[in-house]
């Protein structure tokens, strides 16, 4: 179905970008229980799922609420970040704090008020069937839920999406790098028309067309929306289209296909050749970012000082290998047109 957001001056005013943990965790969630692999993220998911069949993890409260055979689930599990670049705990915080009247409200909307369970502690009458039991645990219980859910979500993160939120988080930041500098450039107009094929900015709406002939407007929650680059959502585009928080707009990342480069596999069998043009260090910098990342990020990665790692990426950016684009407090360094023309002889 198309999407259409009707955008005021004060919305576009209170409209920001940030980075959040926790909705690329739910999206992670979607596409682990989705029946297409899209070919970007399918590295992860090949990974995510030899990790699950050696040591399974059980969420019965959280998988049937974001796997729930509709092209939407329950806003409240991924509320809008409050700041830019927040925790993931502090994230579920939010999550946990949710008013039970919100929770109900949005189960009704995805799972349909005709089999609303009792909201108490009664069994639920039969003509709750069609709900998954952690909806109705929920909508019965919505405190108690939501501390088993974000419970849920803690795991999940910590073994599939901490090991690699490093790249994530660096693709992610870069984009926004990249946005807010169009919007410097362009204004609004080059800001949205360039994010997704399918969205549309014209007269005060925000269009997402996906060809369908229904149209589905937006209810906007307060305070504008907050735009959020996204690595699981590669290709599509979301909005939340009731919801108690800010409006979210989930978009594609730029550069989704290099957070996986390492599940590929080694990207140049003949990197030993660079190794020995310009050192092992560099090489292998050169070859890491593919991604972009910060400095810190890299010394972790490479098992290198920071103060190392700052001298190599300083010969490698003056011999234009290399560029960097700051991004709040860091730098982002990524490898330049010539630097992959070099890994590619």
């Amino acid at each position: 179905m198309a999407i259409v957001l009707e955008l005021g001056i004060a919305d576009l005013a209170g409209s920001r970008f940030a980075v959040s943990p926790l909705h690329e965790t739910s999206r992670a969630i979607r596409l682990l229980g989705g029946t297409v692999a899209p070919a970007m993220n399918r590295p992860w998911l090949d990974w995510a799922r030899t990790e699950l069949a050696a040591r399974p993890l059980r969420m019965p409260r959280l998988w049937p609420l974001i796997n729930t055979g509709r092209d939407y689930y329950p806003e409240f599990l991924a509320p809008a970040p409050a700041g830019q670049w927040p925790a993931l705990q502090d994230e579920l915080d939010h999550l946990r704090a949710t008013p039970a009247l919100a929770v109900r409200a949005s189960l009704d909307r995805v799972f349909g008020p005709a089999f609303r369970p009792a909201a108490s502690s009664a069994p639920p009458a039969a003509t709750s069937a069609p709900w998954p039991d952690s909806a109705t645990a929920l909508y019965q219980d919505p405190a108690g839920s939501l501390r088993e859910i974000a419970a849920e979500y803690t795991e999940f993160y910590r073994r599939l999406i901490a090991p690699h939120w490093e790249r994530i988080r660096s693709v992610l930041e870069a984009d926004i790098a990249y946005r807010t500098t169009q919007m410097a450039r362009g204004g609004v107009r080059a800001l949205l028309g360039d994010m997704h094929p399918e969205l549309h900015w014209a007269d005060g709406l925000l269009s997402l067309d996906d060809g369908a002939e229904q149209k589905v407007r937006v209810t906007l929650g307060p305070d504008g929306i907050v735009l959020l680059p996204s690595v699981f959502n590669w290709p599509r585009v979301s909005a939340t289209k009731a919801t108690s928080s800010q409006t979210t707009l989930a978009y594609p990342a730029r550069g989704v296909a290099l957070v996986w480069q390492q599940l590929s596999g080694p990207s140049q069998p003949g990197l030993s050749a660079l190794a020995e043009l310009l050192g092992v260090t560099r090489a292998r910098l050169l070859d890491t970012l593919r991604s972009p990342a910060t400095t810190s990020a890299l010394a972790r990665q490479l098992a290198v000082t920071p103060g190392a790692v700052s001298q190599h990426l300083a010969v490698l950016h003056r011999g234009g290998l290399l560029t960097r684009q700051r991004s709040g407090r860091s730098v982002l360094y990524q490898i330049s047109d010539l630097g992959l023309a070099l890994l590619s002889r």
